[in-house]
């Protein structure tokens, strides 16, 4: 099922729906912290599981000379069979995450064929991180700048159309496409409308939802939709949810997301004597979130998990 129609069918039921993000292990690990992060998710009927995809990193490796030498490696990868195997198991739909960076159109034209004889037909589609050690973002030869060109090629291979130019007329695929918003603008747009103007681009090509990013402040998710309505950015949107667990956080996500936290919450996790106390702020205030945008109209709520699911799980029940 498309989470396109997934999402329609819990705004006609009414249904509080709920989706979850993993994490592909480590290379080198097996399934068990996927698997028994699923089994937790269980009760709380998962609407779709998204599985995310990392590009490329930098190791430095020391030779016997005495030299460093640079390697390029990938340590999470295996996003389509991670994907495939989780639909296979447990019948829930899956949706990977197709990014540009590390990537030319001829790999992630590669991957989509997979993914269509998997039976998948769900794709979040990602520009992606910029090298890890690199300030900006630098798009692979034969590949794409802008998640907008990703969009444009899923939607020339659902109508047939491949790289080469040659036309499919036997078997078209048919994928369902979401797009990643910015409540509070992507960290390398100039400003908030502009940032809003390049994801008009990517509805505009195809995508038929948006996934947010993380952010604390419900209000601003609010009003983000309603921004996205006035330009003419009618799909449905997700609001992109990830409880506070620690006291690093309050740099980290900032570093990291870029996001901007609400003084009330700095104030409590702030207060906090420990990490414990922190995870229980966190809980509370996802759930008067959840609640908010629950009340706003949003079918669907999408938790970024890391494959840790405890505090979600609390969140989730309370919000059911």
């Amino acid at each position: 099922m498309k989470v396109i129609d997934i999402i329609k069918q819990a705004e006609q039921t009414g249904k509080k729906r709920f989706s979850f993000e993993l994490l592909p292990p480590l290379k080198g690990d097996g399934l068990d912290k996927i698997n028994s992060a699923i089994v937790a998710l269980l009760p709380y009927d998962p609407a779709f599981i998204n599985v995310t995809s990392s590009r490329e990193q930098v190791k430095y490796v020391e030779r016997a000379d005495g030299l460093i030498e640079k390697h390029i490696v990938r340590r999470r990868p295996g996003t389509v069979g991670v994907s495939a195997a989780i639909k296979q198991k447990y019948g829930i739909e899956v949706v990977p995450h197709l990014i540009c960076g590390g990537q030319s159109k001829y790999d992630i034209e590669d991957a989509l064929i997979d993914l269509d004889f998997l039976g998948i037909q769900n794709v979040l589609a990602l520009r992606g991180d910029a090298m890890p050690g690199t300030s900006r973002f630098v798009a692979e030869r034969d590949g794409h700048a802008h998640a907008e060109q990703l969009v444009e090629q899923i939607i020339n291979m659902n109508n047939g159309k491949f790289i080469d130019g040659e036309p499919d007329t036997s078997h078209n695929t048919d994928f369902c496409i979401g797009v990643a918003g910015y409540p509070e603008k992507h960290v390398e747009s100039p400003n908030y409308l502009t940032d809003l103007g390049y994801l008009k681009q990517k509805v505009d090509a195809g995508a038929e939802y948006i996934a947010t990013q993380i952010c604390y402040d419900a209000d601003k998710i609010i009003a983000f939709r309603d921004k996205c309505a006035e330009i003419n950015i009618n799909v449905p949107i997700l609001p992109g949810l990830k409880p506070f667990a620690s006291k690093t956080q309050l740099t980290v996500l900032p570093q990291t997301f870029a996001v901007d936290l609400p003084q009330e919450l700095v104030d409590r996790v702030v207060r906090c004597k420990n990490n414990d106390d922190v995870k229980k702020v966190g809980i509370e205030w996802a759930i008067q979130m959840g609640e908010k945008l629950q009340k706003a109209g949003f079918p669907v709520l999408h938790f970024y998990t890391m494959t840790k699911t405890e505090q979600v799980q609390q969140i989730v029940k309370a919000l059911m």
